[in-house]
Formats: C-alpha cells, structure tokens, sequence
C-alpha cells in the first residue's frame, strides 16, 4: 500500500504537487517544468528542466549555471524556444535581485561583510572581473556607483585618474573599491595590492580617502581594511 502511494505520488505533475505539499517538496528540475509549463511529444517538462540544468557545467553547475547559460544555448534544447529561454533567464536575473534586496536593509559600509553580502550575487557570478567604484558622503551613505573597467579572466585595468574624476563630479567625501575574481579565489593578486596602493595614496592626495577594497569570490570576500591591507 505504501509503494503504490508512493509511485502515485512521483507521477503526480508538478503544478499538483505545490499545490498539495509547498514548493519545497519539488526539486529544481520539477520547480523549472512549472515556470515552463509544457514539454514536447517526447519529453516531459521535468525532463526539460534536468535538461536546462545540465547545460550547466563546472564550477557554475545546477541552478547557479543558469547565469552562465545564455539565451540562445537554451535555445539549443528541443522545446525550448525564445519565449522559454528569457523565462528561464528572468528567474536568474530575479534571484539576484531579491537576493540584493534581502541585504539591503542590512547594509553598511562601514562593515565589510555587509557590502560584500550585498554585492555578493551580482559579482560572483561574472566571468571577467569587474571593479565597481563606490562613492559616498561625509556619513558613508552611497552617493553613487559606476563600473570603473571590465578586464579579461585573470585581470582588470583601473585607472586611479578616472575614478576620481568620477568620484568629483558626484561629490564624494569617501570612496570603496570592489571587484570579483572569476576563479572564485578572492586572494588579492600582486596586482591588486598595487592599484589598492595607488587608489590610498591618491585618495590622500586629494582628500577623498579610500575605506576599503573589497575583493568578491564565490561565497567568499576580502576586505582589504579587515585585513590589515590598507
């Protein structure tokens, strides 16, 4: 009696199975064949799902990859047209955002591990570096925030001129530095450290002091000012 309930509960369709036990009885596959809503004549939509799940490939695998996944490599899937693919990517893109919005309240940039919880989801995920300059006011409260450079794989290329250039023009009493580090590492490179430099002794010069460089990795950061590095 038991296995029969139990093979008629794994052939119960998804969309039932929320309604009965919660989304959190359904696994990643069975939550994507709801947002998809139909398969093929040969493939279910779970089926479907395991497939956009698969697409996913190393460090990035399983419903992190679908960051990683682009529009037209869904696509590729039989069953997956254009409307299906930028459904599949809204959820990434709404993950990360509510992800912001959860630490939002929480942030201060005068603790480093509430920026880079913030900050977290938006940049562990890109596959080039990317600095963020951050501008403040005499309380530390953002300003403004705008992409200084997007580097390659394994570098980025700041310019100590722009950023305070841009950090005049909005005003700032303060700045911070971030970026990501693709590997996932956020050991500060050799040149990290020198741009950090370079970034300190320019802010000193021009009375806009640098609080912090905050290097983002894959669930992990570090802070420069924590570290004893600035």
């Amino acid at each position: 009696m038991e296995k029969e309930k139990m093979l008629k509960e794994n052939k119960e369709l998804p969309y039932e199975k929320f309604l009965k036990y919660g989304p959190e009885s359904l696994s990643e596959a069975e939550l994507l064949a709801i947002i998809l809503r139909t398969g093929t004549k040969d493939c279910s939509s779970v089926e479907l799902g395991k497939k956009i799940l698969n697409l996913a490939v190393s460090p990035h695998k399983g419903l992190l990859g679908l960051y990683h996944i682009s529009v037209e490599e869904l696509k590729q899937i039989r069953g997956i047209g254009e409307v299906k693919a930028v459904k599949i990517k809204c959820i990434a893109e709404l993950s990360m955002r509510m992800a912001k919005a959860k630490n939002e309240p929480l942030l201060r940039f005068d603790a480093p591990k509430t920026v880079a919880d913030y900050f977290m989801e938006q940049l562990r995920h890109e596959e080039r570096e990317k600095v963020i300059l951050l501008c403040l006011d005499n309380k530390a409260q953002l300003i403004s925030q705008t992409v200084l450079s997007v580097g390659t794989v394994n570098a980025s290329l700041v310019s100590p001129r722009e950023a305070f250039q841009y950090a005049l023009r909005m005003q700032a009493v303060y700045i911070m530095v971030l970026h990501n580090h693709p590997s996932g590492d956020p050991k500060p490179s050799r040149q990290d450290i020198e741009i950090t430099n370079r970034l300190l002794k320019t802010g000193e010069l021009m009375d806009i002091p640098l609080l912090d460089h905050i290097i983002i990795g894959d669930n992990r950061y570090i802070s420069f000012k924590e570290s004893g590095l600035l």
